[in-house]
């Protein structure tokens, strides 16, 4: 399996879980997988399917997500298709004449599918091995995601009891779990649950004061990155999107309520690097498979904790430093309330309200984010200080807040017990509303006793004497305040008291982790301006021909062969034999001009035999650069060169031109092209106006090789 790994996906080991769950997938065992986003939960079923016989058939709620996975998959060298409504009825005959004749290792569907009759009739025509049932918290009720057609897969257990099932999920809490392995009566299952805390996710919830200022800061630190900003309301999603365009800035709008072809078109210039920007509902992401969105922004407050981690959990999936911003007023807390009252249902009332009161819970937190989250998901974590998120990085400085507490709870008492904080704080800071003049509460002696603190504030340490237990929600329709008996007895006795000040706002920057390469931006640019070149021919993501990651390292590490290319992670047979000889062109061009030193590889644990044996030797550059060029004075053909030394032509053709970078006289003669070729290449280099080879392939056409253009290029 890890050579199979390393073939076709590039890697050299394996995460976290992933080696256990496929050793499960392959004793043909039923599993439930419960792994954050970018945890690399595809590979769990992606990998066993090119070792089995058959068909594994894979049930995915999303198009988007669909085409991604199997654009990724066949640039990798797998057979894979999916079939959905963006297929005629001619090309998913096509696919499944393909299936049935065991083309295909991987297949796709929309799990409306399997409400069809003659499409059941299909699977059981087909040699089906595996099935894997993608985002599997959308089949519970109690999930924030549910969706009615999810329940077509009781389908596949009745039609395939023999099959092994895996459900894979990135957000399911203790009651979703159970109810996952109930409703697809999943056999003896055994459940796998990585870790929910994405260590390369910075967690900042700000004030939403001067949000707009904030978010341009925000955005101008991450130019040119992909961000994602969720709103509450297709209007906002429309307003910002114009706003940020007045403001040069790439974004454009995304919500249910465009047209099917202009979200498609959307969705696609982001996934493309077209836009950079989407500013968007909820209906945007959970079909989106780009891994290298480094912002994600909450414009207005989210309904529950586990949407909250499921959209910021499209941050980063490609494991790099990434950003998740919250923009909390308790303005929009009560818009929220607002809907909530609008239920009929009053369980379903109740348990909004309960989603919503653990979010407010969140964004006042004045102890670790992270944290937090981890153990509403049923996690333990006993680290007090994560060190990444902003109540970590900068914790509160706390002072005697004596006074000021005691100002808010004798205005509570004053008016009643029967408002809410904006009420409560208006009050105290001498606002003369018509409701406080109506009512009278302008002549009560808390009136404008407050002159140092803005509302904001006083709305802070509300909530923290809420948490303290000095104050109580009222049961009722309307949230309002009343003072609790530890409350009262504060007020009795004079007690002191020590609260956190309120947070300024500020820009904070991500912490870098130690890992993080220290990588060359400018090659980096060239390699992901060519990455989008070459995606835009295939028509394909830019993600999907290599990750942002690959090119990190190449801009890293700076490889001059094939062989130290292929220790790149990503690259697996099939993207070297693709793209290898074409990146590397990039890469040697511009070390050359910049005196750039290829940098060792660290040995991953792998199955390559190349890289393993080439480590093991442990050979020094010199020693091998002498031994091609003992090679070269023998006058061998470079091919026969590369097969006496094991390794590629790309490679010896590298020793060669550092050879006589370095001075030395060698008699190459023998390699040269013949005099005509020569100079129909000599003529599409100064056409080209430049050094580069792919211009020039460009002009001459495939009859021409890279190899023989790289000899080309040191006689001329």
């Amino acid at each position: 399996m890890r050579t199979t790994l390393k073939q076709y996906f590039g890697y050299d080991e394996f995460r976290p879980l992933q080696e256990e769950i496929i050793a499960n997938v392959l004793a043909k065992k039923d599993a439930l997988v419960i792994m954050p986003t970018g945890g690399g939960k595809s590979l769990c079923y992606q990998l066993p399917a090119i070792q089995l016989s058959g068909l594994t058939l894979v049930v995915s709620p999303l198009i988007a997500l669909m085409k991604d996975q199997v654009d990724s998959l066949k640039a990798n060298g797998v057979p894979a298709e999916f079939i959905n409504s963006s297929l005629s009825a001619e090309e998913n005959f096509q696919i499944q004449e393909k299936a049935r004749n065991g083309m295909l290792k991987i297949l796709y569907i929309a799990p409306e599918r399997l409400a069809v009759e003659s499409f059941r009739q299909f699977l059981k025509e087909v040699n089906v091995q595996l099935i894997a049932i993608d985002e599997a918290h959308c089949i519970s009720e109690w999930g924030h995601d549910f969706r009615p057609e999810y329940r077509n897969l009781k389908k596949l257990r009745q039609d395939f009891p023999e099959i092994p099932l895996i459900a894979l999920t990135a957000t399911a809490t203790i009651k979703v779990r159970k109810d996952i392995v109930e409703q697809l009566s999943l056999q003896e299952a055994k459940i796998f649950l990585r870790s929910f805390n994405r260590e390369n996710l910075t967690y900042f919830v700000q004030p939403k004061q001067g949000v707009d200022y904030q978010l341009k800061a925000l955005l101008a630190k991450h130019k040119d990155q992909s961000v994602i900003i969720y709103c509450s309301s297709r209007k906002t999603t429309e307003e910002l999107a114009l706003q940020l365009r007045r403001e040069k800035f790439s974004a454009l709008a995304y919500h249910a309520g465009l047209e099917q072809e202009k979200r498609k078109e959307t969705q696609e210039k982001f996934i493309r690097d077209e836009v950079s920007i989407i500013v968007a509902t909820i209906a945007f992401g959970m079909g989106i498979d780009k891994p290298d969105v480094r912002l994600v922004v909450h414009y207005d407050l989210p309904k529950t904790l586990e949407g909250y981690y499921q959209e910021t959990g499209r941050a980063g999936r490609d494991g790099l430093m990434s950003e998740c911003v919250l923009f909390y007023s308790y303005g929009d807390k009560m818009k929220q309330d607002y809907f909530i009252r609008q239920i009929s249902k009053e369980d379903e009332r109740l348990m909004a309200e309960q989603k919503l009161d653990q979010v407010i819970e969140f964004c006042e937190l004045e102890h670790c984010r992270r944290g937090y989250l981890l153990k509403y998901f049923g996690e333990k974590w006993e680290t007090v200080n994560c060190g990444n998120c902003d109540t970590c990085m900068t914790p509160r400085e706390e002072f005697d807040a004596t006074e000021i507490s005691g100002k808010i709870l004798s205005a509570i008492i004053r008016t009643g017990e029967r408002f809410g904080i904006n009420h409560v704080a208006d009050v105290l800071l001498g606002k003369n509303t018509k409701k406080i003049k109506d009512i009278g509460h302008d002549s009560l002696p808390v009136f404008g006793i407050e002159k140092y603190f803005k509302k904001e504030d006083i709305r802070h340490f509300i909530l923290a004497l809420m948490s303290r237990d000095l104050l109580r929600k009222n049961d009722g329709e309307y949230p309002t305040l009343r003072v609790s008996d530890k409350g009262r007895e504060f007020l009795k006795y004079r007690q002191k008291i020590a609260l956190s000040k309120p947070k300024n706002v500020q820009e904070k920057s991500v912490v870098k982790r130690e890992d993080d390469l220290a990588f060359d931006g400018e090659l980096f640019r060239k390699l992901r301006a060519f990455r989008k070149e070459l995606a835009d021919q295939k028509n394909v993501p830019p993600f999907v021909v290599f990750s942002d990651v690959s090119l990190r390292e190449m801009s890293h590490y700076f490889p001059q062969s094939l062989e130290s290319f292929q220790g790149i992670t990503g690259v697996g047979a099939m993207k070297l034999a693709q793209y290898g000889e074409q990146f590397l062109e990039i890469i040697v061009s511009y070390a050359r001009e910049f005196q750039k030193k290829e940098l060792i590889i660290p040995l991953r644990q792998s199955s390559n035999k190349v890289r393993t044996e080439k480590s093991s030797k442990s050979e020094s550059s010199s020693a091998t650069f002498q031994k091609t060029k003992e090679l070269l004075l023998q006058k061998l053909s470079i091919s026969s060169i590369a097969a006496k030394r094991g390794l590629s032509p790309g490679t010896i053709l590298t020793h060669l031109e550092k050879l006589i970078e370095e001075g030395g006289k060698i008699d190459i003669a023998h390699l040269s092209p013949s005099e005509e070729r020569l100079k129909k290449i000599s003529l599409a280099f100064k056409e080209s106006g430049g050094s580069m080879l792919s211009p020039v392939r460009k002009i001459l056409g495939e009859e021409f090789s890279y190899e023989e253009l790289r000899l080309a290029r040191m006689f001329i």
